[in-house]
């Protein structure tokens, strides 16, 4: 009362519920009101508004990736091997041996087609997963460029559909989670990788789906807290230590299925594992946080006696038992690289069953390849370099003449499929990444180190490997997360919802603004992510850096 003379006002009193488990907002009707619509047709749209919204975004998506999918009619880049191998896999249940790239493509792609698969077993450098993923296309269309890529164009799509819903859960706010999920339908990366049979964008997939369970088992596990906590006479729920330190949180089915997505992420390529670290520690802060707002005095106390020794079970051995249940046609197999290696062997650890024995030293050779891979080549790239899109990796590149596949012009043309992201995107996300610092170090909010972590773990780990021969299409991997650190500015431009009409409506012209122009940038690029046929002049004026050439 003393303070109220000097001019302090405490501020409205929130519900210790609310404050674990935000309210997602009423949606609006105004849209569908000016439209012209009943209020009961309008009400009922706007509750759809959360999956319509994203469930359109994704059509559209899918729309783009699908387009021409077969084309070019080529392996293109890494391809060579993964199509090959997620074939062989689709046959024989393990890798089988291929003759030299350049016998074996032009037989794959020629009429009459021949397959030149042996059974003889042979070395790969990547877990099964991923390509057991591109065979599903492959056993559905056959072994041609529509067949391989199927997979991945699908997979492109649905992570738009997951990363609106994701960013709406996430942000609270259905429109940022679908501008979030916009954006991503509109890099240029992850459209290239949707439209080519390589690894990452699988990657990128799964850990997606991961980061998706673990915001669900959130909100589930903070609901089950809020739910503990007792109610005053005025219907208010204060911080309590009893249910803040001592409730259980009972079985956790969205965090045992994140458990078998981060699995599949390293067995799809093992830097899938640094999601799994990231991702544990990131859920075990959540628990922190969730019991210290539930009124838990000690909560890293409380978190290590009631959660952390179920949130590690959840994750790890699940990942565990996922990753080796991938092998599983290795294991059947009698021919597979390396399959009775340890058969006969005494040694140390001879009570450990043979096959896992073998799969051991498999493994162990693999690792040896991966972290000595020093070839040099032209489109590797430093780590530093890539949100910056220093050095982006051309897929595929010819130079049709005049009057030859579609050359119309009166000098060469080019064809070009760069794996390159959208650049007004990606520099924006720059500072998008800089103002999550900002709010996550000096406010702590919780989304911005959400985001944060995530991209970390789809990018810090590369550094450990400047020396190795390494790509910038890898990012991949944590392209989504950009697009929810933008949408996360792009949310503060616009404004609190509390703020003036002026300053909305500045913020959304701000907005706006940017989100047109990453667009027209993407239409833009179109060309060179589609391998369409332009002439050479056009293609150099879209060489915005010298390092892209």
């Amino acid at each position: 009362m003393r303070l109220r003379r000097f001019g302090y006002t405490t501020g409205p009193r929130t519900d210790t519920r609310t404050r674990l488990v935000p309210p997602f907002p009423e949606p609006g009707t105004r849209l569908w009101d000016w439209a012209g619509l009943g209020p009961q047709l309008a009400q009922r749209l706007a509750r759809w508004t959360g999956w319509l919204g994203p469930v359109l975004l994704a059509v559209f998506a899918g729309a783009l990736r699908f387009w021409r999918l077969g084309s070019p009619r080529a392996v293109v880049f890494d391809e060579t091997y993964y199509a090959k191998d997620s074939w062989a896999l689709l046959k024989l249940g393990y890798e089988g041996t291929w003759p030299d790239r350049k016998i074996a493509d032009p037989q794959i792609l020629a009429h009459p087609q021949v397959i030149p698969l042996s059974d003889t077993g042979s070395f790969v450098a990547h877990p099964p997963m991923g390509k057991w993923v591109i065979s599903l296309g492959e056993g559905m269309f056959g072994l041609d460029p529509f067949g391989w890529r199927f997979m991945t164009a699908l997979l492109g799509t649905l992570s738009v559909l997951m990363l609106c819903r994701i960013g709406r859960r996430l942000f609270r706010s259905t429109v940022l989670g679908c501008l979030a999920g916009a954006l991503l339908a509109v890099d240029g990366l992850h459209f290239v990788m949707s439209r080519t049979a390589l690894l990452d964008l699988i990657v990128m997939f799964f850990a997606l789906a991961a980061f998706g369970c673990l915001l669900i088992d959130r909100d589930r596990a903070r609901a089950r807290l809020a739910a503990a906590l007792p109610v005053g006479g005025d219907d208010f729920a204060r911080p309590d230590h009893q249910a803040g330190a001592h409730t259980g949180l009972g079985l956790r089915p969205w965090r045992i299925a994140a458990g078998v997505f981060l699995g599949l992420a390293a067995a799809a390529k093992w830097n899938g594992l640094y999601f799994l670290v990231f991702f544990t520690a990131l859920t075990v802060l959540w628990d922190v946080g969730s019991r210290r707002v539930a009124g838990a005095w000690s909560p890293y106390r409380a978190v290590l006696r009631k959660d952390l020794g179920w949130s590690v079970l959840s994750l790890v051995p699940v990942a565990v038992v996922t990753y080796l249940s991938t092998w599983t046609g290795w294991f059947l197999s009698d021919k597979g690289y390396g399959r009775h290696w340890a058969d006969g062997r005494g040694g140390t650890w001879s009570w450990i069953p043979a096959p896992l024995r073998s799969l051991w030293h498999y493994e162990h050779a693999v690792y040896q390849f991966n972290v000595g891979l020093h070839t040099p080549h032209r489109y590797q790239s430093n780590p530093w370099s890539w949100l910056v899109l220093g050095r982006p990796v051309s897929f595929y590149y010819q130079s049709p003449k005049a009057g030859q596949e579609g050359c119309h012009a009166t000098t060469n043309c080019s064809q070009e499929i760069l794996a390159l992201g959208t650049p007004l995107l990606w520099w924006a996300a720059c500072g998008a990444l800089l103002y999550l610092l900002y709010r996550w170090a000096l406010r702590r909010d919780w989304r911005a180190g959400a985001v944060l972590c995530a991209v970390a773990a789809g990018y810090l780990p590369w550094f450990h490997y400047q020396d190795r021969t390494i790509f910038s299409f890898y990012a991949v991997a944590f392209v989504p997360y950009l697009c929810l650190a933008v949408a996360m500015m792009l949310g503060a431009v616009l404004g609190p919802p509390g703020a003036s009409q002026g300053r909305r409506a500045g913020g959304a012209v701000a907005a706006g603004a940017l989100v047109l122009l990453i667009a027209w940038n993407f239409i833009y690029f179109f060309p060179l992510y589609t391998g369409q046929t332009i002439p050479y002049g056009d293609w150099h004026a879209r060489m915005w850096l010298d390092t892209w050439i």
